[in-house]
């Protein structure tokens, strides 16, 4: 087994850690106190970001895209992590579901996306139906060459500045194996259209600056060459791109574990009490070292899942075996690195606390821990109860 990056994979890493030290963490106090990204500075991120290649790297080449493999993806997300979601959100990745697109949809949105002239985001999520994407509510009637769509979507990321939604509603039910589900189809929805509206969401004392939203939908006609994919196929859209998403979460979690372990270690030997840095007491250094071996494994597995993704032979389980794996060891790093700095690990005047704070929302989105564990439980037992 070779566990060696190959040269371009180093230069790579380099290239983005050093974008994010110079164009990203010198913003983030400053976002985080005032919950928001100036336009300016969105806007600056941005082009710096398409300038240095990184913009679209999610990509393949053949769209303009940066055609990386997964585990160079896995690699990017890892030192984009290092500074809250509400900034290196700016060096976008734009949704690869877009790579659906058709006809006149590859211009209109997918091409936009990946030049950096568009920006998407992934309407799913509604009041009850989070864990239980299959209890949406949001429907689509067909209606001629249209469809109206009514509902409700809520913790939509940067809705506020997309250009467009893609917005999954019920067009039809069927019955599998007893119980009723839904059909659900996918749709491209400018956010000019009559009938959406877009609104801030409540307060997350995580990443600030980085706002969800909800979305209302009343009315809302949309054409049918909006469809993205086929009519009632859109689990099937949605889930080509989902599954790889948790490994990426995975790789952000390792990226924001190992910023929390190089402040705790930073601060044991630069903080002394009873005459010497507290590093060298067992009570502390016993904490370091545990940090440092379940960050190792959380990053080992998530790389190995991101290169199993690049041979093909990756299985829900094993991302959900990473994302699960990973966010709850950075939860358990940043509450580590909290109390390593004691009393000054709650004060904003450095970035533990903001750390700890965003660490929390890992666990929760792209998929719950608990979501998580029925994945893997599942699959482990499926072929033992057929």
């Amino acid at each position: 087994m070779n566990f060696q990056l190959t040269q371009e994979q180093d230069m790579l890493v380099e290239a983005v850690r050093s974008f994010v030290e110079k164009e990203l963490l010198p913003h983030e106090e400053a976002v985080d106190r005032a919950d928001a990204v100036p336009p300016e500075l969105a806007a600056q991120i941005r082009a710096k970001a398409i300038a240095a290649g990184f913009y679209a790297f999610n990509m393949p080449e053949q769209v303009g895209g940066g055609g990386l493999d997964y585990l160079s993806q896995a690699l990017i997300e890892r030192e984009l992590s290092k500074v809250s979601w509400a900034l290196h959100v700016f060096v976008a990745r734009p949704s690869k579901i877009l790579m659906a697109c058709q006809g006149a949809q590859i211009e209109d949105y997918l091409l936009p996306c990946v030049r950096g002239e568009k920006v998407d985001c992934f309407a799913l999520t509604e009041p009850g139906a989070g864990s239980d994407a299959n209890a949406i509510k949001t429907r689509a009637v067909r209606e001629g060459d249209d469809f109206i769509i009514n509902g409700s979507k809520h913790f939509i990321s940067h809705a506020g500045h997309a250009d467009f939604a893609i917005v999954f509603a019920v067009t039809d039910t069927y019955e599998h194996n007893g119980r009723k589900r839904n059909a659900v189809t996918s749709f491209l929805v400018d956010r000019d259209t009559p009938g959406m509206t877009i609104r801030r969401g409540p307060k997350c004392v995580s990443n600030r600056g980085y706002h969800t939203s909800e979305i209302f939908f009343d009315d809302c006609r949309v054409p049918a060459s909006k469809v993205l994919g086929e009519v009632d196929k859109g689990w099937e859209v949605a889930n080509a791109w989902l599954t790889a998403g948790r490994v990426m979460v995975a790789a952000n979690c390792v990226g924001q574990a190992q910023r929390a372990l190089d402040a705790a270690l930073q601060w044991s030997a630069d903080r002394k009490q009873f005459g010497q840095p507290i590093g060298t007491y067992q009570g502390i250094s016993f904490k370091l070292a545990d940090m440092a071996t379940q960050i190792r494994a959380a990053e080992l597995m998530t790389l190995h899942t991101a290169w199993k993704m690049d041979q093909g032979t990756m299985t829900d389980g094993e991302a959900g075996m990473a994302k699960l794996f990973a966010s709850e060891v950075l939860g358990r790093a940043a509450d580590e690195a909290v109390q390593i700095f004691g009393g000054m690990g709650l004060m904003d005047e450095g970035p533990v606390e903001r750390i700890w704070r965003n660490a929390r929302i890992e666990r929760i989105w792209e998929g719950t821990s608990e979501i998580q564990r029925h994945i893997i439980s599942r699959e482990l037992l499926r072929p033992l109860l057929r």
